[in-house]
């Protein structure tokens, strides 16, 4: 499970294909549930990638909040 501000690689994202690869920063306080259909926030994983919004299985630890 991910808390906020651990980053992530992003292996996978059906939101945005051109973050595959990239590391970003987990946004939620909380796990996601049902009314963000099970997605989590990811942020800085570039200047001209927005805010992603991810599945649990297209994310990868890399680090522990910092």
């Amino acid at each position: 499970m991910f808390q906020a501000g651990d980053i992530v690689q992003i292996v996978a994202c059906e939101d945005e294909p051109r973050a595959v690869g990239r590391r970003g920063r987990i946004v939620d306080e909380v796990p996601p549930g049902p009314l963000t259909g099970g997605l989590w926030t990811v942020h800085g994983a570039g200047l001209l990638i927005g805010s992603l919004l991810c599945h649990t299985h297209e994310l990868r630890k890399v680090s522990a909040r910092h």
